[in-house]
């Protein structure tokens, strides 16, 4: 389906040089990677680490781009006259800000936009179950959160989404602001300050800070969902916009209770509000996801949905991979938990927690925590503290932080590998039908790889 924006709109947004006229045509999407561009796309020329974007318009327009915008001018771009439009403007990167900017306000949409030091995809995914039952949503596919994944998230919107629910992610000050000045959340849920981005930010108070960046453009027309359990977001005082505080220990404007928390699902009563009374299915387990779900009711409140709507959407959640996806081996019986997504000292509790409603012995597979600064070493010692008074039977680490975690895992069995394949050959060795083992590190680590080799071998 073609994008709701044409050519002389993009020239004349971003104020660019035209190169080189070509052949009119439809536009059907924007990209910034030669790899994912399609037929009829715009190509941002974007200059990274390894590869100047200004050099890959021969590649882009091979693969499909009709029009192409760079910064830097080159004389061989003039073959392409009469094919494709080619634009020069200043900087690319802003010009891609600009121009997912002016495409957004295309349209008529309610933006939910979803930031905090953990669970934010988990509650994008529940969120966008719960609102589908209602209305056509749209949401931020895997990852793509960042100051260029967001704007290539918007130049997805078509006409018939009613509402789109964007994930943001920082790594310092500055970088919210601009997410929301792309993407003007209407409504906006922060989920948790944890110790995420110490390396950049020191304090969890520089993170709040950072966070709250996602409210720059509020007013008394927009509202802040928070998790009021937090100990950072319950200091939050502010008067220009609603704030919703949601807490599963009594601390909210939206509480729930704690029913149940099994393998595969957990089930709350929210026990105030309009939903007093009523009990949610959440087909997630742990008691953070109640958490997740319970920020996420408080947004289907405002939208108008009955309970009914919302249990019925919390059956068609299309979780992320990698985020606690739990699968029992065909022929050893053992149970892995893959939750090889990322990882941070509150993820990893949340983690271990979801391991322990299932019976078996636990073996905890971990490796480093990234981003955690001069707390490094201590936070992954507590990592291995919390593991041992869990009852986990054995840890087996690998990467930066691993004698750390077997310094918190005191006398109890821990296992430092050198590799990843160290580890699997030693790991395999191990498993019984009795096992439960947690795969968790930080996503440069790629553990999924441990889990592939463990589940499909």
């Amino acid at each position: 389906m073609e994008m709701k924006l044409t050519s002389r709109e993009l020239i004349d947004t971003l104020n660019g040089e035209v190169i080189t006229y070509g052949e009119k045509g439809s536009i059907q999407g924007v990209e910034t990677d030669t790899r994912r561009l399609g037929e009829n796309f715009i190509f941002f020329a974007l200059k990274g680490a390894r590869v100047d974007g200004n050099d890959m318009v021969d590649e882009a327009v091979k693969n499909g781009a009709i029009l192409c915008v760079v910064d830097k001018y080159k004389e061989e771009f003039k073959k392409y006259e009469k094919k494709i439009t080619i634009v020069k403007v200043e900087n690319t990167k802003e010009a891609l800000y600009k121009l997912a900017e002016y495409y957004r306000n295309k349209f008529d949409i309610k933006v939910i936009g979803i930031t905090g030091s953990t669970g934010k995809t988990s509650t994008k995914d529940i969120l966008s179950g719960a609102l589908s039952e209602k209305f056509s949503v749209f949401k931020t596919i895997g990852n793509f959160n960042s100051d260029i994944g967001l704007p290539l998230m918007i130049f997805k919107f078509k006409d018939e989404h009613e509402v789109a629910v964007l994930e943001m992610g920082m790594s310092g000050f500055g970088e919210i602001e601009l997410l929301a000045k792309i993407a003007r959340p209407d409504i906006a849920i922060i989920t948790n300050i944890g110790e995420s981005h110490l390396e950049q930010l020191k304090t969890r108070e520089n993170i709040l800070k950072a966070k709250m960046e996602i409210t720059k453009y509020f007013n008394e027309k927009n509202v802040l969902i928070i998790n009021n359990d937090n100990d950072m977001l319950r200091t939050i005082d502010e008067e220009r916009f609603e704030i919703i505080p949601c807490s599963i220990q009594g601390n909210g404007k939206l509480n729930s209770d704690i029913l149940d928390i099994n393998i595969s699902e957990s089930f709350f009563k929210i026990t105030n509000g309009e939903y007093n009374g009523e009990t949610f299915n959440l087909k997630m387990p742990g008691e953070h996801n109640i958490s997740n779900a319970l920020l996420s009711i408080a947004v289907c409140e405002i939208v108008g949905m009955t309970s009914e709507e919302i249990n019925s959407g919390l059956k068609k959640i299309d979780k992320t991979s990698m985020r606690l996806d739990i699968k029992k081996h065909e022929e050893g019986g053992y149970i892995i938990i893959n939750d090889a997504y990322n990882a941070s000292p509150d993820s990893m509790k949340a983690a271990i927690d979801v391991m322990n409603t299932i019976q078996g012995k636990k073996i905890c597979v971990l490796g480093t925590m990234k981003e955690l600064g001069e707390k490094s070493s201590e936070l992954h010692r507590e990592i291995g503290e919390y593991a041992l008074e869990q009852g986990v039977e054995k840890l087996f680490v690998v990467g930066e932080g691993s004698q750390n975690y077997l310094s918190g895992f005191a006398d109890r069995e821990g296992y430092v590998f050198k590799t990843k394949e160290d580890l699997i050959q030693k790991l395999k060795g191990e498993l019984t039908a009795e096992h439960v083992v947690l795969i968790k590190a930080s996503r440069s680590m790629k553990f999924e790889t441990i889990y592939n080799e463990l589940i499909m071998n």
